[in-house]
């Protein structure tokens, strides 16, 4: 999970580059706390899939369920 910690941090960097510019260690702060932002993203992308069934995979008994609740 992505902290809000994090995402203001984020966004006060940008808003700061857009301004001002950044240092060279506020540069790598922004990089490291994309990094850390994207993992995120893509820990709850793959999360989100891996909790995905197709039709075509579920069982008898899971496609009755399916249908009752239809």
């Amino acid at each position: 999970m992505i902290k809000k910690e994090t995402l203001d941090r984020i966004n006060e960097l940008a808003a700061k580059n857009k301004s001002e510019g950044l240092t060279e260690e506020e540069l790598k702060e922004r990089e490291a706390l994309r990094k850390e932002y994207l993992a995120g993203i893509r820990g709850q992308v793959r999360g989100h899939l891996s909790r995905i069934k197709y039709v075509e995979d579920l069982t008898p008994e899971e496609l009755e369920e399916l249908n009752k609740n239809k």
